[in-house]
Formats: structure tokens, C-alpha cells, sequence
């Protein structure tokens, strides 16, 4: 079966956005607000279980700021850090501090040379997403994918399969023709559970869970190549 299309997620898979882009900017966004909350590299690995931004601010009110979680206001402070957390995040991105992992670019090119169709499927903000591709690929690159899913398309996220069945859709493909790249257990359930093959690229917020399932778990300093990938999707379909 030929590999016809490749959805990427983005957090960890694409770019270290995690630990070089999401956790500083919501430190910034912290601060501005008067918060006093402040997640270090190894605590923000912890938080990584609870899946999207807004779900991990409540996440870690409950758990950490009872008295911030009481608010009145605390949905309407939660929303007001998100955004201001975007805008720190996109002055990030413009300063060329978020590169893409590497050899992704290479692949991404190889695919749109090879009529291999992209896509993506994120629980990111759009803007996030669209702001990692034009700053990394150029001002045009979002349009380079047939399809992009970010965090506001579907309503439950990750580990929940909605956001690949939805990209699905979009591309109109079976399952069987699709190749998955993500770099967490949440990711990968989400992905398996829409029926799709999937290769997982370590990142060091996710080396230590559980890949079972995976058609192929990758290093996080070995290089991808599509013809890996062609590969690995090969063996997906003929097992």
C-alpha cells in the first residue's frame, strides 16, 4: 500500500515548542498577570500528562493555587493568560528562538517533491501552529498542508482519536494510506484508536512512556528520512 499522506503532530514531534516555546511563554504570561506560579523544565515535564494549555492551567490551580482556582474571575484570568501567553509565544517564534527538529524540514520538502500530502493535527492554537511553519519554512509554508488541526477543531483532545478522524476527513483518505509521526503515549492512543499507523520520534519530555503499538520508535538524534518512512509504512500494511 502506498504511503499517501503524512500528519504530523507538532509539540515535541515538530519542534522542541514545549520546553523552548509553551513553558517560557507561560512563565511571561504568569508574571504580567501578577501570578506567581512558575514552571521550571522538569516540573513542566510533569504537566505534559494533562493535554492542552487551558486544561493544564486548571490542572495545576486544583492541584497547586486552591485560592487562585476559587476566584470569580477564574475562567475570564485563565483566557487573559492564554492569550498573552499566544503573544509571548509568537515573539518567540519571530526571534528565530523555536527551529524545527532536525531533518523535519528536509522531510517536509521530500514529501511536497514526491506527492506525499501533508497534514496536521495539534492541540495547539492555529496561530501557533501557522506561526512555527512560516517562521521556520517560509511565509507561505501552512498552505504546503492539505489539512491542519489545531486545539479548537474538535472538542475532546488527545488521547481521544477525534482530531485524526477529523484530518482524516479532511483529506478524504483511508486510515491504511496515512502515516502518523507523534511523540507521546497520548498522541499515539489518539492516533491508533483512528486506525492509523504511527511512528514515534522521542522527544526528552516523552522518552520514558509506554510505545506499544507503534510501527517504529526513533531516537531523538536519529535522523528521519521519507524513505524510512515509506519503509516503516510498508511494514504497516503488509502486517
Amino acid at each position: 500500500m502506498a504511503l499517501r499522506a503524512l500528519i504530523f503532530d507538532v509539540d515535541g514531534t515538530l519542534a522542541y515548542t514545549e520546553r523552548d516555546g509553551h513553558r517560557p511563554a507561560f512563565n511571561a504570561a504568569f508574571s504580567e498577570v501578577g501570578l506567581s506560579w512558575h514552571w521550571d523544565e522538569a516540573f513542566y515535564g510533569s504537566l505534559l500528562d494533562v493535554t492542552g494549555g487551558m486544561e493544564r492551567m486548571r490542572h495545576y490551580a486544583e492541584k497547586f493555587d486552591p485560592e487562585t482556582q476559587a476566584r470569580p474571575d477564574f475562567e475570564e484570568l485563565l483566557q487573559r493568560v492564554h492569550e498573552i501567553k499566544t503573544a509571548h509565544y509568537q515573539q518567540l517564534l519571530a526571534s528565530g528562538a523555536i527551529s524545527l527538529r532536525a531533518d523535519i524540514g528536509q522531510l517536509i520538502c521530500d514529501a511536497r517533491t514526491e506527492d506525499v500530502r501533508l497534514a496536521i493535527a495539534s492541540s495547539s492554537k492555529l496561530e501557533n501552529v501557522v506561526g512555527l511553519l512560516r517562521a521556520n519554512l517560509g511565509p507561505s509554508a501552512d498552505t504546503w498542508f492539505d489539512a491542519i488541526a489545531s486545539g479548537d477543531v474538535v472538542k475532546a483532545k488527545k488521547p481521544s482519536p477525534e482530531i485524526y478522524q477529523w484530518v482524516l476527513a479532511q483529506l478524504n483518505l483511508p486510515p491504511r494510506d496515512c502515516l502518523v509521526l507523534e511523540d507521546s503515549s497520548h498522541g499515539l492512543a489518539a492516533s491508533l484508536a483512528a486506525g492509523i499507523p504511527t511512528v514515534i520520534t522521542l522527544s526528552d519530555y516523552t522518552v520514558n512512556e509506554n510505545f506499544d503499538g507503534a510501527r517504529m520508535v526513533v531516537a531523538e538524534n536519529e535522523p528521519l528520512s521519507l524513505d524510512k518512512l515509506r519503509l516503516w509504512h510498508a511494514t504497516a500494511s503488509t502486517s
